[in-house]
């Protein structure tokens, strides 16, 4: 029967009881995504912008997917605002605070992502957020990064392709980035370093091994292979433009690059990996994603359902503390926070 069926012909008792849950998250959320406007403003610029981040464009439709395929099941659970999920929303709100103070973005980004998330598990409660754990914890993906994990890429890019071009009896010497051949020197800039493959494949490899996969131990097997073959190729891909150039000239080389160093190239690579996996999927493809008997039998999460709350002074409280830490949190916390940077010496 398809989703939109199931849920309309859910029992009235149980829609009327999700109208107030949910009407009560879409406000929470409205009203804190304005509160943090100047973090999202950031986060979709780079999402636009910034080619590292281009495949988040991606992830807010994906949210919205994987939210409906468990439409059916979550029909079944019974919301019920409660406090347990009020931790997680006060770490997003210390690290989004934090992140503010010591202007760094990713941790005020990550913590404005964490307050939506918090209030979804404070108004829905456990067993809702229970169902809804994989698409909430997507959510981490909307936070734009890989600009700090560059330098190291860069270097392993190089050593790989030094250490092919040697092997394919070109002479080759590295320094740091650069490395010199008989026909010229190349550099492996910043652009090169295959961050934006390594980003986008993780994110797309972990909704595929969620959605492939039951096993923990094959998920772990196939996220590691999301996580090295991209670096790997890339090492083959700047080898490569340096083999090439060695025979049809550096110009050459360059054009072929950009053909090869694009989006097609991590399809290709992405449609290996899934390829050499296909075989080891054992989720079947009707399988359903939320286990509402074992949710409803979790000792753990009746007891963290004990813990009720108003709906309305949950939103109410939610707003009121992003507001209050929006306008003197930072302050506030700034020289705490620039205290602790000093001693590390991770400022001057």
């Amino acid at each position: 029967m398809p989703p939109e069926l199931s849920f309309r012909l859910a029992p009235a008792a149980d829609a009327s009881a999700w109208r107030r849950p949910l009407t009560q998250l879409a406000l929470a959320w409205a009203g804190l995504f304005l509160l943090t406007i100047g973090d999202w403003s950031e986060m979709a610029w780079q999402w636009w912008n910034a080619s590292t981040c281009n495949h988040i464009l991606l992830v807010p439709p994906i949210l919205a997917w994987l939210v409906w395929l468990r439409l059916p099941e979550l029909a079944k659970l019974r919301p019920d605002a409660g406090w347990p999920g009020l931790v997680w929303f006060a770490a997003g709100l210390l690290l989004r605070t934090a992140g503010a103070a010591a202007e760094i973005d990713l941790f005020a980004q990550l913590g404005a992502v964490m307050l939506l998330q918090g209030a979804a598990m404070s108004l829905l409660g456990p067993r809702v957020a229970a169902g809804l754990l994989f698409p909430l914890g997507y959510m981490i993906f909307l936070v734009p990064f890989g600009d700090e994990i560059v330098p190291p890429l860069q270097l392993a890019t190089a050593h790989m392709a030094v250490a092919l071009t040697q092997m394919s009896g070109i002479p080759a010497a590295i320094h740091g980035v650069l490395i010199d051949t008989p026909v010229g020197r190349f550099e492996v800039a910043q652009a090169c370093s295959g961050v934006k493959f390594l980003v986008a494949m993780i994110a797309l490899g972990t909704l595929a091994a969620h959605l492939g996969f039951r096993s923990a131990r094959r998920r772990a097997v196939f996220m590691a292979a999301c996580f090295i073959v991209p670096i790997l190729a890339n090492g083959v891909r700047a080898w490569g433009t340096i083999y090439v150039a060695q025979f049809r000239g550096v110009a050459f080389a360059a054009g072929f690059d950009h053909i090869v160093y694009g989006w097609v190239f991590f399809a290709i690579v992405m449609a290996c990996v899934l390829g050499m996996s296909w075989r080891f999927f054992d989720r079947a493809a009707d399988d359903r994603l939320v286990d509402v008997a074992a949710i409803e039998a979790s000792p753990a999460l009746a007891r963290l359902s004990g813990y009720s709350a108003n709906g309305w002074l949950v939103v109410t409280g939610l707003l009121v503390a992003t507001a209050l830490a929006g306008t003197w949190g930072a302050a506030l916390a700034r020289p705490l926070v620039e205290g602790l940077l000093a001693a590390v010496g991770a400022r001057p």
